[in-house]
């Protein structure tokens, strides 16, 4: 008997398990020449996520034998083994290990770590990889192919590996928020991640107001603006950014970029083909949307600023946002809602909830912990050079309307840095001051867009 007859009898359990809904690896534990256990992946129909075919196949000989040791034995597997199953044929004392297909993000015979040859362990087992390695690699090419093509028979979005989509379950008791969500993954820099955005109100409206929401805000903080809007007769269009409400969020915070975002947002604005724009942002969708315009100048007339600003990196970034920034990085799990209550305690506790909606958990987290270090500190900053582009755009070339609404609670920016702002826009009015609005201003709303209607859309209501 050789390598190539026990492995054929692993791949023959790895097709056991594709059979079954498994990712298809097999195991086989072999004693002089002698088969001595079998197994296949089975963690789903276990519930066991130590249920790999090397474990169950280990586990199994180790019974039969009579014995945790497992001396003179072979072990086979299709799959070259993680960090987990080498651990347990190490414990085992297993003498030699093959396997077939490298694994290339878990491996640890080698492709990742090679934890068989680590010196400091007290055994050494030894391996031979490459066996039927074509085949046992087409079995799970072919098993993954399959799972795709059924994921995007069932949804027409399917979900990236390397990121995380909050459940739609989450969104159930949201308060205030009808509209029907719009999703697209289409735009080349979302490389095939999920966009959520709401798109309200006729197609050919005369005003289309774009709502960019900042961090740890998504579009519901529009929600008491979008109705004034569309009661004018106007189109809506809030997009959440990735990372954020119900659009595709990445698993590592180095996957946001000041660039990324913004050009995720500019192939949005082509994609929709927005025209006769009136850009409305505050936080990030201040720090990205401003530098939206010069882009494309056609397509944007109006312009609504709240609470945000142009990080151009000439003046140190106020003692607001540091606190903030360091608030973030000494307790990256705050809870989102809380810190709306605070500076809106009228808002509802289901309210509240809302803005936790779109976090469960930690790996749904990471923009919130990515943005903070990413606002342009320095001049050689990321953003800080298009930042300052665009300052020389608004105020040079600007030629549309322009209305400006401070919360004059906000502890982050503040009055100071918006009026400083003001200075940086063409032809800016004086701001609406709202003295019990903080940071999140759209909180009050519905008062700021009726304003706002009147001040940048006199003739269009």
């Amino acid at each position: 008997m050789n390598d190539e007859h026990f492995m054929q009898m692993a791949l023959a359990q790895a097709k056991q398990a594709q059979d079954s809904g498994e990712v298809p690896v097999g195991a086989v534990v072999v004693q002089q020449g002698r088969v001595v256990a079998q197994a296949h992946n089975a963690p789903i129909r276990l519930n066991d996520p130590c249920a790999h075919a090397e474990v169950l196949a280990l586990r199994s000989a180790a019974e039969q034998l009579g014995n945790y040791r497992l001396d003179d034995c072979t072990l086979y597997v299709t799959l070259e083994p993680c960090p987990m199953c080498v651990g347990a044929l190490l414990h085992a004392r297993v003498q030699r290990v093959v396997w077939g297909a490298a694994e290339p993000k878990t491996g640890a015979a080698g492709s990742v770590v090679d934890l068989l040859n680590n010196p400091q362990l007290n055994h050494h087992t030894q391996q031979q990889g490459g066996v039927l390695a074509q085949q046992a690699s087409l079995l799970m090419q072919q098993f993954f192919k399959t799972q795709r093509a059924q994921q995007k028979m069932n949804s027409p979005l399917p979900l990236r590996d390397d990121a995380l989509r909050t459940p739609d379950a989450c969104f159930d008791n949201v308060p205030g928020y009808p509209w029907q969500p719009h999703y697209l993954n289409d735009l080349p820099s979302l490389n095939g991640l999920r966009m959520h955005y709401l798109d309200e109100g006729p197609q050919d409206a005369q005003v289309t107001w774009l709502c960019l929401h900042g961090n740890p805000a998504w579009s519901y903080l529009y929600r008491k603006m979008i109705p004034v809007f569309l009661h004018a007769g106007h189109r809506v269009v809030a997009p959440d950014m990735p990372g954020f409400g119900k659009s595709d969020k990445p698993k590592k915070d180095n996957a946001h970029s000041f660039h990324w975002h913004r050009q995720v947002l500019l192939e949005l604005v082509e994609a929709l083909d927005l025209q006769h724009i009136h850009l409305v942002v505050q936080d990030w969708g201040g720090i990205l949307g401003l530098t939206l315009p010069m882009a494309a100048r056609e397509r944007y007339q109006g312009l609504l600023l709240m609470n945000t600003t142009l990080a151009t990196a000439q003046q140190p970034l106020s003692a607001g946002f540091l606190a903030w920034r360091q608030m973030c990085a000494d307790k990256p799990l705050f809870d989102v809602g809380r810190l709306f209550a605070r500076g809106n305690p009228h808002m509802s506790e289901a309210e509240c909830a809302a803005y936790n909606a779109p976090f469960p958990d930690a790996g749904h987290r990471a923009a919130l912990r990515a943005f903070p270090p990413m606002v342009p500190e320095f001049a050689h900053s990321e953003g800080a050079e298009i930042s300052r582009q665009a300052q020389s755009f608004w105020r040079d070339d600007w030629q549309g309307k322009s209305f400006m609404a401070i919360g004059a609670q906000d502890p982050v920016l503040g009055e100071p840095v918006m009026q400083a702002l003001r200075q940086s826009i063409r032809h800016c009015p004086e701001p609406m001051v709202l003295p019990d609005a903080g940071h999140f201003v759209q909180e009050h709303g519905e008062e700021i867009a009726k304003e706002a209607l009147q001040a940048l859309a006199p003739n269009k209501l």
